[in-house]
């Protein structure tokens, strides 16, 4: 994970902001999901 999400997560469960934490949730599993497509798609390459 991100550095700069780790600590806007930390900072949001801090204040209580269920909003951004929901945010910032989405963002991760987004951020994952594309991280690990692009590693698959680039893993199967053959030229």
């Amino acid at each position: 994970m991100p550095q700069w999400l780790c600590n806007q997560l930390m900072r949001a469960f801090y204040n209580k902001n269920r909003r951004q934490i929901r945010l910032l949730n989405d963002c991760w599993y987004f951020y994952r999901t594309r991280k690990s497509e692009s590693d698959s798609s680039a893993s199967n390459f053959q030229p």
